[in-house]
């Protein structure tokens, strides 16, 4: 059974997104393992490239849908990895592209369509759940869980 450590939620316009993108970041503290979840158009990637430009990435912020994976870096070199795995048709792809590898390598790793490979994730993440309200609004849910191992 999971143990929620902090839940929060917040309905938000685009032009508040840089501070929800700063809230996210406090939220999250020390987890490096980031899932971003939510239907197609939800701003996913938005709020992604949001988030990254908070955290000082140098590099352009894009979805990494074809691609699967993107590396990016902030301006002290340390390095973030974005997935998207929404085209995956099997878990086994994530895998053959080394997806346990870049999770415990301890980089932040920002996850697209974790639903897509639930049996790859850690038990300890930090789970982002956006929801379209209108084509200006948002809310997001945001919640830092850990197995309950007692």
């Amino acid at each position: 059974m999971p143990e929620v450590e902090e839940q929060m939620q917040t309905v938000y316009s685009l032009n508040e997104l840089e501070q929800v993108a700063a809230d996210i970041i406090d939220a999250a503290r020390d987890e490096h393992i980031w899932l971003i979840d939510g239907d197609m158009g939800a701003g996913k990637t938005t709020l992604v490239k949001a988030m990254a430009k908070k955290l000082g990435v140098i590099n352009t912020v894009s979805s990494p849908t074809f691609s699967i994976v993107n590396e990016y870096h902030d301006r002290e070199g340390k390095t973030i990895y974005h997935f998207d795995f929404y085209r995956l048709k099997s878990e086994a792809e994530a895998y053959d592209i080394g997806v346990n590898e870049y999770l415990e390598s301890g980089n932040l790793c920002w996850i697209e369509w974790s639903e897509k490979i639930p049996s790859l994730l850690p038990d300890r993440c930090f789970k982002i759940q956006l929801e379209v309200n209108d084509p200006q609004t948002r809310t997001i849910h945001y919640v830092r869980e850990e197995e309950n191992r007692l």
